[in-house]
């Protein structure tokens, strides 16, 4: 955390157009990578997924997310699938995938996944994967829109201006000042034990 000096737009306020000191959060955004898209259909208990179709290649910090343990793994996630891409049959069948999202569907998004190595000082290495609408036009030219972005880089600017307002979602959820049960995971002590429970032995 650290703070700018920036000009106030806010008609009205007494501060309007001056300048004045806030606390701010730089947040670094490395472009996200799309590498799949999903259709959605409406039923009566909610939207369900009709299917979804995925790039040939995935880079190695994605395939991370489908392990626990990958060291331990084989890492053969979506070998045979990108396989299966090289032949006819196989980009056949990714058509007929497609045309089965625009006919069906009505919710479209596009699976992205964020590029965690180019994130410095992070000791993760599993890219964080996650849904994204596409909205606008009619279905088939979402599902056109969204495969034409396979294996692109999207950078934040694609998405947001400058001076933009924006709601952002943490992928942690902050607990604020806590002691060390909570923080670390310690062991609660026994009922006995003199001056407070919730500490380090």
């Amino acid at each position: 955390m650290t703070h700018i000096v920036r000009e106030v737009e806010k008609p009205g306020s007494k501060l309007h157009k001056k300048e004045t000191c806030e606390a701010v959060t730089i947040i670094e955004t490395p472009p996200m990578v799309v590498v799949g898209v999903v259709g959605y259909v409406k039923t009566p208990r909610g939207l369900r997924t009709l299917g979804s179709v995925w790039a040939q290649h995935l880079s190695e910090e994605v395939k991370r997310r489908f392990y626990k343990h990958w060291c331990k793994s084989k890492k053969k996630a979506f070998t045979k699938y990108s396989k299966k891409l090289e032949t006819e049959d196989g980009k056949n069948d990714i058509q007929l995938q497609l045309e089965k999202l625009k006919k069906y569907c009505t919710v479209i998004r596009v699976l992205a996944h964020t590029q965690i190595r180019k994130m410095k000082g992070l000791k993760q290495k599993k890219a964080h994967l996650m849904e994204i609408q596409v909205n606008g036009g009619t279905i088939a030219q979402k599902v056109d829109f969204a495969y034409g972005f396979f294996e692109k880089r999207i950078p934040v600017d694609a998405v947001f201006q400058k001076d933009e307002m924006i709601d952002i979602t943490g992928v942690t959820k902050g607990k604020g000042f806590e002691g060390v049960v909570t923080r670390w995971g310690g062991t609660r002590l026994p009922r006995k034990t003199h001056r407070g429970l919730r500490k380090v032995a």
